[in-house]
């Protein structure tokens, strides 16, 4: 995409649970986790936390933040029992066609995740509309997950975009409050 003397507008994307059908099987995958550690957490009150960053989750799951080292089990364990469900994961009808769409207007598209990278490679894949998207970020891009602005700043500036040139699509308040913090519109 070139500059013009125009400011840049772009779309920023949310993901998992936007674009990909995936809320579902983090909510089990985080249930397992905590249960592999013998918390008895209702899948209910870890559905109402997707979106969060893991690290988040977890404190808000618990209701204080547990020592690094039980912090760090919880969410390799997460990881360990998603993985497998990667190649299961399906964009939702019309993800790919979307983005092509804004593509299509001259929008800069920019998935803004905090995935690890692997995993937002396996979202790519479902979603398949690389052609589309002008850049991605992933949880190495920022020092904060979600609620906290990092990582939707972190999509800016892969794409050189600036927060009134862009909306935000997202599918959890954690996405409406991260947006927020940067004064981006939110859908």
């Amino acid at each position: 995409m070139t500059k013009t003397s125009r400011p840049l507008r772009g779309v920023l994307f949310d993901v998992d649970g936007t674009l990909v059908d995936s809320n579902y099987l983090h909510t089990v995958a985080w249930w397992q986790a905590f249960r592999r550690l013998d918390y008895d957490i209702p899948m209910a009150n870890i559905h109402r936390a997707i979106g969060m960053g893991g690290d988040k989750l977890i404190g808000h799951v618990l209701g204080s933040g547990p020592e690094p080292e039980v912090e760090e089990k919880l969410d390799s364990s997460h990881g360990a029992i998603f993985s497998p469900s990667w190649p299961a994961l399906r964009a939702f009808d019309g993800a790919a066609e979307l983005l092509r769409a804004c593509a299509s207007r001259d929008l800069a598209v920019v998935l803004a995740s905090s995935a690890s990278e692997p995993e937002l490679q396996a979202l790519r894949r479902a979603i398949d509309a690389d052609d589309a998207i002008t850049s991605a970020t992933s949880s190495s891009d920022a020092q904060e997950s979600k609620p906290a602005p990092d990582i939707l700043q972190a999509a800016l500036d892969s794409a050189e975009l600036e927060a009134g040139a862009t909306v935000f699509v997202g599918d959890s308040v954690w996405d409406v409050l991260s947006a927020a913090a940067l004064g981006i519109p939110t859908i």
